[in-house]
């Protein structure tokens, strides 16, 4: 059965979304949205019975290691390949204006 997104229900969504939309990208997303529902459709006709959820075909496992505890890295090795620095901390350009009030 296919599934069709009409001209409207697409505007409908760009507006939801606060898109602007052209009126050629509102048939093409017609079209692409409609062939995705048709998809969908064509996926929910497959007979799933007796099969686990899964959350991913194939088999996982970790590729990170394990945490373990290591010495802490020195101030000076933290702070070696900082652009800019002021004694102990990073410097950085100011974000903020002085007057927390903003005037």
């Amino acid at each position: 059965m296919a599934q069709t997104l009409d001209e409207a229900q697409v505007l409908h969504v760009a507006r939801l979304s606060r898109l602007k939309l052209s009126p050629a990208e509102v048939k093409r997303y017609a079209r692409q949205l409609s062939s995705i529902l048709d998809y969908v459709a064509q996926l929910q006709e497959v007979d799933v019975t007796g099969l686990q959820p899964m959350a991913h075909p194939l088999p996982l496992h970790s590729v990170m290691r394990e945490d373990e505890v290591r010495p802490a890295l020195s101030l000076e090795q933290v702070l070696a390949n900082a652009p800019a620095r002021e004694e102990a901390f990073f410097a950085v350009p100011r974000v903020l204006d002085e007057d927390p009030g903003g005037g």
